[in-house]
């Protein structure tokens, strides 16, 4: 050790006494120092790293884009609420953790659970092969389809009918309707949106020929514009809904389906389609479609 080093430590105030004794303590422990490696420190830091890491690990994050009701939205207060934050909520619980939500937009979703900025991913997203080259999914925990909204004054009753020249459809730009109309759609023009509102919004006023979403979103945004859409309810594909976790989490992984194993078994899904879908479950029943959950 320097003498730079050796003044830099200041001894508390005592009885000259005790200061002496104080004193070559401090200097027996000298050699000691000079040990300490560059290696040394390393292990020193990884162990006041992994303490934090500990305390993290309290808290369960989840990512979510908060502008899906009523699945992932926020309340008069600004709060997070809806079915995905109330199963986030119960899983949280369930692990004995504090929950942070963090609104995320969902083309980015993804890259933050890669990246560890969030540890799931619960935000009704479809489990799609390509997702499942970047991330792991739990075992699916809700079932529906792709289907269209059309003008009300158009003559489109299937998917094939809106895949004419010069048609435009809308999809939200990295959602399985997205993906779908790059892969079939072969004549019509696709328009991106970032919010589902703006397009199913463009349907109604008659600037977009169809929007392409899920079974459920389409029939909302149907009843929010039923004086100027028509809604094509039968899918015209089917999609199961996952929890996304990041790959190599193994366990996480069997704790997420072990929780959606008994949340089911309880009732919790059933509970949840009364409070948030009750409008829906009894006009899909209606219709004869099978309810989500």
């Amino acid at each position: 050790m320097n003498t730079t080093e050796r003044t830099s430590i200041r001894l508390p105030m005592r009885p000259f006494g005790e200061n002496i004794s104080g004193v070559m303590r401090l200097f027996s422990f000298l050699p000691y120092l000079r040990r300490i490696s560059t290696s040394g420190l390393g292990i020193a830091l990884m162990f006041l790293s992994g303490c934090s890491k500990e305390r993290d690990a309290q808290i369960l994050v989840v990512g979510m884009e908060l502008s899906y009701p009523p699945f992932e939205m926020t309340d008069e207060n600004n709060q997070p609420t809806g079915i995905s934050v109330e199963m986030a909520r119960a899983l949280a619980d369930r692990q004995g953790k504090a929950l942070r939500i963090e609104n995320i937009p969902f083309a980015g979703l993804i890259p933050a659970l890669k990246t560890g900025k969030i540890d799931l991913i619960i935000s009704s997203m479809t489990r799609t092969e390509e997702r499942a080259q970047s991330i792991s999914f739990s075992n699916p925990y809700l079932h529906t389809g792709l289907c269209v909204l059309v003008s009300q004054n158009g003559d489109s009753h299937t998917i094939k009918d809106i895949d004419q020249l010069g048609a435009k459809v809308a999809v939200k730009q990295g959602t399985t309707g997205h993906i779908y109309a790059n892969a079939n759609l072969k004549n019509a023009e696709i328009l991106l949106f970032d919010k589902e509102s703006a397009a199913s919004l463009e349907v109604a006023q008659g600037k977009v020929d169809a929007f392409i979403y899920d079974q459920i979103s389409i029939y909302l945004n149907w009843k929010k514009h039923s004086d100027t859409t028509r809604a094509l309810l039968n899918p015209f594909n089917s999609e199961s809904w996952a929890i996304g976790v990041r790959k190599g989490n193994d366990e996480l992984t069997t704790q997420v389906n072990q929780f959606l194993a008994e949340y089911q078994a309880s009732g919790g899904f059933d509970q949840l389609g009364d409070k948030y879908l009750s409008e829906q479950k009894r006009e899909f029943k209606e219709l004869g479609f099978p309810f989500f959950f």
